[in-house]
């Protein structure tokens, strides 16, 4: 594993780690979730290194805004998001001459999706509990009508305390339909992995994302997992394996 770091269309130098196989291994790319950072609290790297271990490079890294990476939280978007998605593809087709396979969980998983369908260098994609109805979700975080100003603060509580981002946040996820995205991944495979027990996003919202899809496809849902997969972090990563193995 080696600290490395890119920059994104906005020059703003995003943090990563890197984790390298072999030299004609796939690539993972890995996108954190909402108000997460490349290291998953330890749990992306110990994923980083069983997929290591069964011949996949992978790629963590922070999003602008967030982690060690450049930027203000304050002004992530969804878009911005999918332009830092877009520097990490660039830097793994660079620097590893494997193909390059995008994964997220929760809004990472979205953001994975939405790069996916108009980045055709993307040779698959597997989300984990990623929403699709993206306005509903986020304006369930916060009770306060919407600012008309694009620049004003809007408070949002959740599981990990207050945050504030930008009314233009939730203007620019309505430009995005998470599940109509998921149609265009076509013909390179999608898994799409949703616990059931996720208080954060609904279990259905897997569906509409596969439902959207076309063949080759795959749904998994695993029995009784929270929306960060707890107690079941290996499960997870052993049939994202078997995914990955099946395809690449």
């Amino acid at each position: 594993m080696k600290k490395v770091s890119f920059k994104n269309a906005k020059g703003e130098s995003l943090a990563g780690l890197f984790f390298s196989a072999r030299e004609s291994s796939p690539s993972l790319v890995v996108c954190h979730g909402f108000t997460g950072s490349k290291e998953g609290k330890g749990t992306s790297v110990e994923m980083a290194e069983f997929m290591v271990r069964n011949g996949y490079s992978v790629l963590l890294f922070d999003f602008a805004g967030c982690g060690e990476s450049q930027g203000s939280f304050q002004d992530i978007s969804l878009s911005g998001h999918i332009g830092d998605l877009q520097a990490a593809v660039d830097f793994c087709l660079q620097n590893s001459p494997g193909p390059v396979i995008t994964m997220g969980r929760s809004f990472g998983g979205t953001t994975a999706l939405c790069h996916g369908a108009s980045d055709h260098r993307v040779r698959g994609v597997c989300t984990w509990a990623a929403p699709a109805s993206l306005n509903d979700l986020f304006m369930g975080f916060t009770d306060e009508d919407l600012p008309e100003e694009e620049n004003a603060l809007v408070t949002l509580a959740g599981a990990e305390g207050i945050i504030y981002l930008r009314r233009s946040f939730f203007t620019d996820l309505s430009q995005y339909n998470a599940a109509s995205c998921s149609s265009l991944i076509s013909p390179r495979p999608l898994l799409v992995v949703q616990g059931t027990a996720d208080d954060v996003v609904p279990p259905e919202e897997a569906r509409a994302i596969f439902n959207s899809a076309l063949e080759p496809r795959e749904l998994m849902y695993i029995d009784g997992a929270d929306h960060q997969f707890s107690d079941r972090h290996e499960y997870l990563w052993a049939i994202t394996l078997k995914w990955l193995k099946k395809h690449f």
